[in-house]
């Protein structure tokens, strides 16, 4: 509370000179005269930046008098410069652009000099303020992976400090991130979007993530750090937002059909098609893909659609609809001890564990320019989702593997919400306006717990969803949980551009969570042959928590620069305790009676910028205070792990990321490709501190490793591209205690490994296209993570090497 209370008083302090206020604006077109819309405008040597509406039209505001350039860019065309006096109080300039005659793939708009595939985004971006922020873009057009596995371990290597869990046999239906020390299970602790509505399981008490988009669909990642908490909600990890395609504007219809083959049968089909018809711009995607996996018993078989649409009512309002289908069966291998693991890795001993998803997300936005300076954005968004999972998890054996007990747990999710937003230019009179966001969000969700002894299904072995109806094999061994929750909050950040280079960003967040809990577990007693002796039920009525708190955080940035930015920011952060943690009935570990929700905060500190087409990096210093970390502690003695408010934890890192165009570097402007390297450090040290635990104090925290290392080059000369990347994960622990001797596979050390990747892309003529990946390419045998139930438990072995072949057709 004393630092937004801090942040409220800083937050009237800054206020820029008053100067006389001149508006620059016209029209950006082609060579024919055609409107030419999202070309980026800006003044040179400036940070002021603006992009042109539907009809080719822009704005630069509150410019003094004098004489600037101002640069114009857009996809497809060449940028250009151009003088222009101000001397009145408006001056027009019609500028028209020239299509390129050789048109790379780029969508890099906010400046086409910086285009490695990887960009930031920009102070005001969307309905957003990530001025002061560490900001990063994947930008999928401009680099070259395997994205019909979507291979996070390439989609994501220019970003810092990412832990990777590759646990899916290839198949890319699960992203599991984890950034800073966070643990990367199924990215939970991000909030995870798309479009800008949330996509997870629940994002209040359960925000795991079981869809993940499909990549051939996505038109770039947004990744912003810990201090998006006050915009995008409370998590320490910050915020990850999928922006789909959402067609082109040039055509009616613009058709993509990819067609992928690969290692252990893998296959993978998707065609879009999208365009702009009158008012309307739509685009459809679909998916489908299946294989056999690299271990036996991890087949999967994956159905996916998106459809997409948005219309122009006017000039000042569109409205969008979308909807997402996802639908999923996979079998799980399981997890091994570590002699089976180091004995033979490929092997399964386990061939009765299944995993289904089906995923139903629907949203409704609107975004209305109510002046020039006050626009409207509003999300209204729903989920109606399930997941089940059937197998044995108390072991890395099958004591039944003929037929017999298996567990059985299944989730139902129904969510809805609305996430409104105001961003209002305002002190317009003066030479650096403010810029201020104001925000309101309400949440219900709702989960609807089962678990249970499974079907035994035809042979014991099938993907059965049910529970099992007899009367042995405990099947009174049944849990029922009901988990609704609200959540009200209002947000508010302000840009206070104190002159042209400096601005300070404080914020403020106001949260209300009521989080319940009502249901039963039944406790069962069973003889020798598993026959029930008596069952007693357990209930828990009405568990209830209602919170209320005030979190603030505040940024800086100063712009050396357009070629040099330094930022700064500290925000505070909560995370409710989830679901999960409240209702384990794993029998590898229990659940601390006591468990509280975590708070602390997260800062940053860095510099970032560009050397026109040579040089692109951002580099920076955070750490992340946690208070009541939620972590595991194993017991010497039963090998039990124990979810629990383990103690404080600090992380302290640096994280680094450097891209260079070597023969850009050396042939200047006479350069006819493009040779560049990149390098993607981190170095963190996260340590628990004030534990009340002796065996854990000043331990390293759990799936923490300390450098996490990428590099790679890419070379791209007239229609081929390729890209080489290593990456490498030092040692890390998996439990609090730092436990060394394993056990069970459950917990031990996760050693370190490397890998590298191979991946190219020819484009036979503007229809085709031909892209190869080799992964792993010197079939290394190692493991990312040791899970203790789903998909385990035990060691969760990567794959070995694999080759994937892809087939584009645009139309």
């Amino acid at each position: 509370m004393k630092l937004s209370a801090l942040i409220l008083i800083l937050s009237f302090l800054f206020f820029g000179a008053n100067a006389q206020q001149y508006t620059a604006s016209g029209k950006v077109a082609d060579a024919a005269g055609k409107a030419i819309s999202n070309a980026t405008v800006c003044l040179k040597e400036s940070n002021q930046c603006t992009a042109t509406d539907v009809n080719g039209n822009y704005t630069l505001q509150n410019i003094k008098h004098g004489t600037y350039v101002i640069v114009v860019s857009s996809l497809g065309y060449k940028t250009i410069e151009k003088v222009i006096t101000v001397t009145d109080k408006v001056v027009v300039s019609t500028i028209k652009l020239t299509a390129k005659t050789n048109i790379l793939d780029s969508v890099n708009v906010k400046n086409e000099k910086q285009s490695f595939g990887f960009t930031r985004l920009k102070d005001v971006d969307g309905s957003g303020i990530y001025a002061g922020k560490k900001s990063e873009v994947i930008v999928l057009k401009d680099i070259t992976a395997n994205t019909a596995t979507n291979n996070s371990r390439q989609i994501y290597s220019k970003i810092a400090g990412l832990n990777i869990f590759e646990s899916d046999g290839g198949a890319g239906l699960q992203l599991s991130i984890g950034g800073r020390g966070l643990d990367p299970n199924r990215t939970s602790n991000f909030n995870t979007r798309q479009n800008g509505y949330d996509i997870s399981a629940d994002a209040l008490g359960y925000p795991e993530s079981y869809y993940t988009p499909p990549t051939e669909a996505v038109d770039r990642i947004e990744v912003v750090r810990g201090a998006s908490s006050l915009q995008y909600g409370t998590q320490f990890g910050g915020i990850i937002n999928f922006k789909m395609n959402d067609g082109v504007d040039s055509q009616k219809a613009q058709i993509v059909s990819r067609l992928t083959g690969g290692s252990w049968g893998f296959v993978n089909s998707s065609t879009s098609v999208g365009g702009t018809v009158s008012k309307l711009k739509y685009y459809a995607f679909y998916q489908h893909k299946q294989g056999n996996g690299w271990r036996p018993n991890s087949g999967f078989n994956d159905n996916t659609a998106y459809l997409s649409g948005t219309f122009k009512a006017s000039n000042k309002l569109s409205i969008t609809a979308q909807y997402t289908g996802m639908a999923y069966l996979e079998q799980q291998p399981g997890g091994l001890d570590d002699d089976k693991f180091y004995s033979n890795p490929r092997q399964s001993i386990k061939a009765r564990n299944w995993f289904k998803v089906n995923w139903n997300l629907m949203a409704v936005m609107a975004d209305y320019t109510i002046t020039k300076n006050l626009k409207f954005n509003t999300r209204f968004f729903g989920l109606v989702a399930e997941r089940s999972a059937l197998g044995v998890i108390n072991s890395t054996y099958d004591a039944y593997p003929d037929g017999g007990p298996r567990q059985y747990r299944t989730d139902t999710y129904n969510n809805w919400g609305n996430e409104s937003r105001f961003i209002y230019t305002y002190n317009t009179a003066k030479a650096n306006p403010f810029t201020a966001l104001v925000g309101v969000r309400y949440y219900h969700g709702y989960t609807d717990r089962q678990i249970g002894s499974g079907n035994e299904g035809s042979g014991g072995a099938k993907s059965d969803f049910a529970f099992y109806t007899a009367t042995k094999y405990d099947s009174l061994n049944y849990s029922r949980y009901k988990f609704p929750n609200h959540n009200v909050a209002l947000f508010a950040e302000n840009i206070f551009r104190v002159n042209s280079k400096l601005s300070i960003i404080p914020g403020l967040r106001y949260e209300s969570i009521v989080t319940t809990a009502d249901g039963f577990y039944n406790n069962i007693h069973s003889d020798l042959g598993l026959d029930t002796v008596y069952a007693y039920e357990h209930y828990v009525q009405n568990k209830i928590s209602r919170r209320s708190f005030l979190i603030g955080g505040i940024g800086i940035s100063y712009n050396q620069s357009n070629k040099l930015q330094f930022y700064a920011n500290i925000s505070q952060n909560y995370r409710a305790i989830n679901f999960n943690d409240m209702s384990i009935t794993n029998v590898n570990y229990v659940v601390d009676s006591n468990l509280r929700d975590e708070t602390g905060f997260s800062a940053d500190m860095g510099m970032r910028g560009h050397i026109g087409e040579i040089l692109n990096y951002d580099v920076s210093v955070f750490t992340i205070h946690y208070n009541n970390r939620i972590g595991l502690i194993a017991s010497p003695t039963t090998g039990k792990l124990t979810t629990t408010n383990v103690s404080q934890s600090r992380n302290i890192g640096v994280e680094s990321f450097v891209e260079l165009d070597i023969w850009k570097l050396i042939k200047g402007d006479a350069a006819k490709m493009k040779l560049s390297v990149f390098s993607n450090l981190s170095a963190l040290s996260a340590t628990y501190v004030n534990s009340a635990n002796s065996s854990v104090e000043g331990n390293k925290v759990e799936y923490v490793p300390p450098v996490i290392f990428k590099a790679g080059i890419t070379l791209q000369k007239n229609k081929l591209k390729a890209t080489y990347q290593y990456s490498y994960t030092a040692k890390q622990y998996s439990d609090a205690t730092n436990a060394v001797v394993p056990y069970q596979g459950i917990w031990g050390i996760v050693p370190s490994y490397y890998i590298m990747d191979l991946s190219a892309e020819y484009k036979l003529n503007k229809q085709f296209s031909l892209s190869a990946s080799v992964n792993n390419l010197t079939n290394n045998m190692y493991f990312t993570r040791r899970a203790d139930s789903y998909p385990g438990p035990g060691i969760i072995p990567a794959d070995a090497r694999s080759l994937y072949v892809t087939l584009q057709v645009k139309l």
